[in-house]
């Protein structure tokens, strides 16, 4: 293990974690100009820990992490969080983190401060607590765009924690990023998940998935071949293809 990453303690330890919002997903369909991008996908997330999607390209997982934020309407099934059909009310208590950043033109704090104001909380000290938590309040007063990869993925993980989410939901958010600045994200997730915010995590890095994960669901052509805690998954993989993939016999 690099050394970035020995001194964080990142192991997940199931017995710190709360519970977030429970995640229950029945017959998720979703076909794109006749192509099947999920497959009847059936799905149940306790709220513990960080579950971790994982599986070759074109495998459907930032499909599926749209659709259960409603950025995406399936073509059928079910989706509920803590029993509640999927509503705009229950989308403000989620926050979506994409691979690619897209910041405002403005300062680090301002930026910060755009969403503290949409939710009525404009609030500097809980600012300037959120850009301490990613390691920018010595940024504050920068511009946005400035910020290297790294610091601009957590700066974009900053203004979702601002909204005070109870689910959160990543699409690969250290794709690309250097070694520090993928050790210091899942630290500050792996915080978030323990504090009982429900956590998806879209990777495409094994090695990521081993450090952070409590369970990984692995999608293949848009289905779930296989959801098991993240120990058993790694250790003993059930199904074929995990275990291809985990070989390096399925592309990344």
């Amino acid at each position: 293990m690099r050394d970035d990453y020995a001194a964080l303690d990142l192991a997940p330890d199931d017995t710190s974690l709360n519970v977030g919002p429970s995640l229950e997903v029945t017959a998720l369909s979703l076909c794109y100009e006749g192509v099947n991008l999920l497959n009847n996908v059936s799905l149940e997330v306790d709220g513990s820990g960080i579950t971790v999607i994982m599986g070759p390209n074109g495998a459907g997982k930032s499909v599926l992490l749209r659709t259960l934020h409603g950025l995406v309407a399936p073509t059928s099934g079910d989706i509920r969080w803590d029993g509640q059909a999927l509503s705009p009310a229950a989308r403000m208590k989620q926050a979506l983190v994409f691979q690619k950043p897209v910041l405002l033109r403005r300062t680090v704090a301002a930026n910060i401060d755009f969403v503290l104001r949409s939710r009525s909380s404009a609030d500097p000290q809980r600012r300037d607590d959120l850009l301490a938590q990613v390691g920018l309040l010595d940024k504050a007063g920068q511009q946005a765009r400035l910020l290297s990869g790294g610091e601009q993925q957590r700066l974009a993980l900053a203004r979702a924690l601002a909204t005070d989410p109870e689910v959160l939901l990543l699409d690969e958010p250290t794709a690309s990023l250097d070694p520090a600045s993928e050790a210091m994200i899942e630290r500050i997730v792996m915080d978030v998940a323990r504090a009982g915010v429900t956590t998806l995590f879209v990777t495409h890095s094994i090695a990521q998935a081993r450090r952070i994960a409590s369970d990984v669901v692995f999608l293949s052509h848009g289905r779930i071949v296989e959801h098991r805690a993240a120990s058993e998954f790694f250790d003993n993989p059930g199904k074929f293809e995990a275990r291809q993939f985990l070989v390096g016999h399925l592309p990344c």
